[in-house]
């Protein structure tokens, strides 16, 4: 093997060690208050750890253009240098305001996979529908209403229309959808941020309630999500939403070109991913972090698409 391969089963302990670190570092800022705080403690620590780790890493989606971010920005090269070539996606504190709230659900999140494997998703709006794994292709679509996508999923599943569970950001340009959702009976949890971890709930539908994920969130987290998605299995589709001449210039700096593309879970992710997530926060996939005399202990999930495996690991580490 070329010491340039994607060695995905090499690297995928590396990743879960940065997602750790991330996690950590931010644990000291949990229900402090000081949202930038954590968010550059999380940074801080995911970059060290990256630049640790043998690859040529490029930060295709980061924090934010060059000039938003002074770390973690697109564009940013990680990592030793030697090694194979590769892309990375991630955010260092998915779900900021949830850590300074000490609100459920807040993950350190990072995928990564070969050169040119990631869509370099522009920072904007992405309306976005994700289903688990199971279901035929085109069960759902970007095309059918709210209310349309429900009734589909529920005849897919043999079940009631008022057995879906649907999990939406809570914004106010989600109101008009919401109402349509609860006309046909559908639960709606709906969720204050994170939408990376209210993507990958749709995927482990037994163990979190939700069958559905749909509604608009930044572009860059539905890459993320289509990535961990793409390794638990499962259907995601994606139309980025421009709101001025600016966001188009940011799409074209990007590279896109048709801006009415409806991208698919695979669109977005071309190749082979391995993906890691920790918990800062308790929530419904993975347990938060937990202080003990001495201690703080990390829960991470660490996947990998190329085989469909799915690791949790406990991590405890003196303080």
């Amino acid at each position: 093997m070329a010491p340039t391969d994607f060695n995905d089963r090499m690297l995928s302990l590396g990743l879960a060690r940065v997602s750790e670190a991330a996690a950590l570092a931010s644990a000291t800022l949990i229900g402090r208050g000081d949202e930038k705080a954590a968010d550059q403690a999380a940074v801080n620590a995911m970059r060290e750890q990256l630049n640790k780790l043998d690859i040529a890493g490029v930060v295709v989606i980061g924090e934010g253009e060059r000039d938003e971010a002074p770390m973690l920005f697109i564009g940013e090269e990680v990592g030793s240098g030697k090694g194979p070539g590769v892309d990375i996606a991630l955010d260092p504190l998915e779900g900021t305001t949830l850590t300074a709230k000490d609100m459920p659900n807040a993950l350190t999140v990072i995928a990564m996979g070969p050169r040119g494997s990631m869509l370099h998703a522009p920072d904007v709006y992405m309306d976005k529908l994700a289903i688990g794994p199971g279901f035929k292709t085109g069960v759902v679509t970007m095309d059918m209403s709210p209310s349309e996508r429900v009734s589909a999923l529920a005849a897919a599943k043999g079940c009631s229309t008022e057995d879906i569970t649907v999990c939406v950001l809570e914004r106010p340009r989600h109101e008009d959808m919401i109402a349509e959702l609860r006309s046909t009976g559908a639960a709606i949890r709906l969720i204050t941020d994170g939408d990376v971890a209210g993507v990958m709930h749709c995927a482990q539908a037994a163990t979190t309630g939700i069958d559905m994920y749909m509604g608009s969130g930044g572009a860059p987290e539905g890459v993320l999500a289509a990535a961990a998605l793409k390794c638990m299995g499962g259907q995601m589709f994606g139309k980025l939403l421009f709101r001025n001449d600016d966001e188009r210039g940011r799409a074209s700096k990007a590279g896109i070109t048709n801006f009415d593309r409806v991208y698919t879970r695979d669109d977005m992710v071309t190749s082979d991913v391995i993906f890691a997530a920790t918990g800062v926060t308790d929530g419904s996939l993975l347990a938060g972090i937990k202080r003990e005399p001495g201690f703080l202990t990390a829960e991470t999930i660490l996947m990998r698409s190329k085989t469909g495996s799915v690791r949790r690991m406990s991590y405890r580490n003196p303080v």
